[in-house]
């Protein structure tokens, strides 16, 4: 028999959708804060010449490197060189390596695990300072590469790097203000949110020239409707990864409580296929496009003799290349063993476990427990690794028969499907809440007319 939240969650409908006044407000205020950002990202900062920048950077001769990546992050801030180009990923940084230190820094590890909810603020104030620190350095960086570029900034100077440092600075910091709004007066995860918005914004001018292709016999029409099907079987497929676990069943013992036996409940331990995310791809690329970025940087610069091999490098670590492409595979499969370790402990897992008297039957608490948990944990990770290297590494075999103008990331892919998930399952969770408060509420008046009601008077 289906429980009260199945029941409920089968009868939502756009007449129960109507009635949440509060989901209405939540989605107008995303959806508005999803516009500022928009608008944010084609005002460009001061004193750049906007023209000559666009020019640069679409170069067909050039490797940009991470600013590709950074570029479809942001919905083409970059190449305009706007106030927001920087985006939020001076935040993902800080917020990984907060992460990453809160498992080897024991004050951290303390705070993580003993802090409780200001523990959590603590940490996510510290995530705020890092955050203002990669900011600086980075749009220092690109302040300095401008401002020595001939003819890509009106006035060079040290006002032009100041001014440039501030704007990139104080736009990234305000993004990171709008997504913590989004969290908690919108609907999702505001920082995501801000990533999906930037990567959809990309996806207009990709189709365009897809069709372009097409219409000019540059593509045949059966290549075409080639990928688009290959698209399509990409995002169920990894609509259905998303969505796999592996559940591990938990059993209570029962207990005497009076002349009653209680306990005795089961539950589950959903553990996920794709444990580490999106974080391995994004590791693997900005790896793998740092000789590009630092050999665009250098350009026209007098290299020493023991650089000397950064060029031929630079021009086999390009998409679409073999090396590229073995390089990027080995890489996203370290990265899932390496973050899904230090997401999931076993230890602490079953160390919990047996703190609340749960335990896996036919597996003896503690040890044994955690080592059965790795070895589950391990297999799924392999599976993992491997539906995220195949859909990396998709949009490279594309791009080495079309060429880099279709490029769309794997790492676009995955975010764009992740995102558009937990969207709607917080927004099923709104209605789920919306139907739980109307039928309080209906309980509540007709018990106060049962109490309330006048007793019939017979005559």
């Amino acid at each position: 028999m289906a429980s009260a939240a199945e029941q409920l969650a089968a009868n939502m409908n756009m007449g129960s959708f109507a009635k949440a006044t509060e989901l209405h407000k939540r989605l107008l205020f995303t959806l508005g804060a999803l516009l500022v950002y928009r608008i944010g990202t084609y005002v460009p900062i001061p004193g750049i010449n906007s023209q000559a920048f666009l020019q640069f950077f679409q170069d067909p001769s050039g490797q940009r490197g991470i600013l590709d990546m950074f570029n479809m992050f942001s919905g083409g801030a970059v190449e305009r060189m706007a106030i927001f180009a920087l985006n939020v990923m001076p935040y993902i940084s800080a917020s990984i390596i907060v992460q990453l230190m809160g498992t080897v820094y024991p004050p951290w590890e303390k705070l993580k695990k003993e802090g409780g909810e200001s523990g959590r603020k603590q940490l996510n104030q510290y995530t705020r300072y890092l955050t203002v620190f990669l900011a600086l350095a980075q749009s220092f960086g690109i302040a300095a590469g401008l401002n020595a570029q001939a003819g890509l900034v009106d006035n060079p100077g040290i006002f032009f790097i100041v001014s440039t440092v501030v704007t990139l600075t104080g736009g990234t910091m305000f993004l990171m203000w709008l997504g913590e709004q989004v969290t908690a007066r919108g609907v999702g995860n505001g920082i995501s949110l801000i990533i999906f918005a930037g990567i959809v914004a990309v996806l207009p001018s990709t189709i365009v020239r897809l069709l372009s292709l097409a219409q000019q016999g540059q593509m045949s029409p059966f290549a075409l409707f080639f990928i688009a099907i290959l698209a399509v079987a990409t995002v169920v497929f990894i609509v259905f990864m998303e969505r796999a676990q592996r559940r591990l069943l938990i059993q209570y013992p029962k207990r005497q409580e009076g002349n009653r036996m209680a306990g005795g409940e089961r539950s589950f331990l959903p553990l996920k296929v794709n444990t580490a995310g999106v974080i391995p791809p994004i590791f693997a690329s900005s790896l793998l496009m740092l000789p590009t970025t630092v050999a665009t940087m250098t350009a026209g610069a007098d290299l020493p003799s023991w650089l000397s091999w950064l060029p031929l490098l630079t021009a086999q670590l390009t998409h679409g290349q073999p090396l590229f492409m073995a390089l990027y595979a080995a890489l996203i499969i370290f990265f899932c063993f390496f973050y899904t370790s230090i997401t999931f402990n076993p230890e602490e897992t079953a160390e919990n476990l047996r703190k609340y008297g749960g335990f896996l039957p036919g597996i003896r608490p503690g040890k044994r427990t955690a080592d059965y948990l790795d070895y589950v944990l391990t297999r799924l990770t392999v599976i993992g690794a491997a539906y995220i290297t195949a859909v990396c590494l998709l949009p490279e075999f594309i791009v080495s028969q079309f060429g880099n103008s279709l490029y769309f990331g794997g790492t676009s892919i995955l975010i764009v499907v992740s995102v558009t998930m937990d969207t709607v399952a917080q927004i099923q969770s709104q209605l789920l809440a919306h139907q739980y408060e109307g039928l309080i509420k209906k309980a509540k008046l007709r018990g106060r007319g049962g109490r309330g009601a006048p007793t019939p008077v017979r005559r």
